[in-house]
């Protein structure tokens, strides 16, 4: 078979592709080998900027030409280091060649030896790696979530007024406000997003086993943790300071631990408002053509929100696993890091699609404010809290007590149950007027 979104064994690459093709750029094996053409040049450019000694000739005109070689990386460039890993049987080994054939157009062939100078495979890809994740995340993730926060908040906005009977254990409870239930995810996920601006995105540069080795053994007038500390901060990055050959990921795994608390929070909105549409509390807008069942046709599924939470189910497992494993290695380094982080992209994509469909189908939903209604005229047991709390604040004997034998000894509290009580209380006119003015659609609280 040939690969397309029919064949493809991922869904990422295959059914949701037009959801999340804008990650390709930054976590495909091409947007991998481009980040690291990037750095190796970015790199060499650097080397020249000290100058060494035997750079001193390489003009700084130059420069901007040496970058368009990355930022005019072509699939037909990609494909030339791809062929050239066959030979190498590494592919950090292929990109040093694929610059250095480019580089001979340009005149400078005595100079070639200086790219990938001194430096291991993971000081390219623990730097090449962390900037298209930060920039996958600025351009695209961060962005989406963001578009979800200004959504919930429109809503909770827009509900502001709606009183709506609340639920505890499953029970009805104090009735709230929907608009405030909204607010609620708003500012969870404003919090997390406040802690995902203090992760760094760290990068390991530092040789071989992290010491600079290498460049100190052939400059060693020259300060390399300067050098590498400043190269790195150019990128927007932040070195990592004592490392092994590896970069150790604890700021990674933060950042995944971080994406999963924000998933938890949608998927926690996904399944109360799942709950609230099986309540009637909300209606969805149909659109034409589409069918809900393929059996019963009354049927108006919460599909977007199933899909949001099944989603954001696959993504917090490999972000668990990834925050799991990455830190971890054994003495200076092994390999088990290198194909874990090919997937990075993976959990990312599965989140674009969760928030994908929880903002359509947040878009979808229409109030169903009798259904609302309805419930709370059905519940006017609720404002025995309100009422036992009046008495006890009038020093009433045992209010609580009296409130408890009505609701449990009556099937079915109304208006007319709680106005007989409330005439019957040992109370004056005042605080009897007080209890009746209370309903399920007024005592609601306060919130900022």
């Amino acid at each position: 078979m040939q690969l397309n979104q029919l064949t493809a064994i991922s869904p990422i690459d295959g059914r949701y592709r037009k959801q999340v093709e804008s990650l390709a750029p930054y976590f495909s094996e091409f947007g991998l080998i481009k980040y690291r053409v990037q750095i190796e040049i970015e790199y060499f450019i650097a080397l020249c900027e000290i100058p060494l000694p035997q750079l001193e000739g390489v003009k700084s005109s130059l420069f901007d030409s040496l970058r368009d070689i990355y930022r005019n990386f072509s699939e037909e460039d990609a494909l030339w280091i791809k062929e050239k890993e066959r030979e190498t049987n590494h592919d950090v080994k292929a990109v040093e060649y694929f610059i250095k054939y480019k580089l001979e157009k340009f005149g400078i062939e005595q100079y070639l030896e200086f790219i990938h100078f001194g430096l291991t495979s993971q000081d390219i890809n623990n730097t090449a790696i962390p900037l298209s994740l930060m920039e996958a995340m600025n351009d695209i993730l961060i962005p989406k979530l963001n578009e979800i926060i200004a959504k919930i908040a429109s809503l909770a906005v827009e509900w502001k007024d709606i009183s709506l009977l609340a639920h505890t254990h499953g029970q009805p409870a104090s009735p709230t406000r929907l608009g405030k239930e909204f607010q609620v995810f708003v500012e969870r996920m404003e919090r997390q997003m406040d802690l995902l601006k203090t992760i760094p995105y760290s990068a390991k540069f530092g040789g071989a086993t992290g010491n600079f080795n290498a460049h100190t053994v052939a400059y060693p007038e020259t300060s390399w943790i300067d050098f590498g500390n400043n190269f790195v901060k150019s990128l927007g990055l932040v070195r990592s300071k004592f490392t092994t050959q590896i970069e150790h990921y604890d700021n990674l795994a933060a950042l995944m631990d971080n994406l999963k608390r924000l998933n938890n929070i949608v998927l926690d909105l996904d399944r109360d408002i799942w709950t609230y549409i099986s309540m009637g509390y909300f209606k969805q807008k149909i659109k034409a053509g589409e069918v809900g069942s393929s059996a019963m046709p009354h049927k108006v599924n919460p599909i977007d929100f199933e899909n949001s939470e099944g989603n954001v189910g696959i993504a917090n497992a490999l972000y668990e696993f990834l925050a799991a494993k990455l830190p971890v290695s054994r003495l200076q380094r092994d390999l088990t890091d290198s194909t874990v982080l090919r997937n990075l992209g993976v959990p990312i994509a599965h989140q674009v699609i969760a928030l994908t469909a929880l903002l359509r189908g947040l878009n979808k939903l229409e109030l169903n404010q009798d259904a609302i209604n309805a419930d709370l005229e059905d519940n006017w047991a609720v404002v025995a809290e309100a009422i036992q709390t009046i008495l006890r604040r009038e020093n009433y004997p045992q209010p609580y007590e009296a409130l408890k034998a009505l609701t449990r000894k009556n099937d079915k509290i109304t208006e007319k149950t709680i106005t007989e009580f409330i005439d019957n209380l040992e109370v004056g006119d005042k605080i009897k007027y007080e209890l009746k003015r209370i309903t399920p659609f007024n005592y609601v609280g306060v919130v900022e």
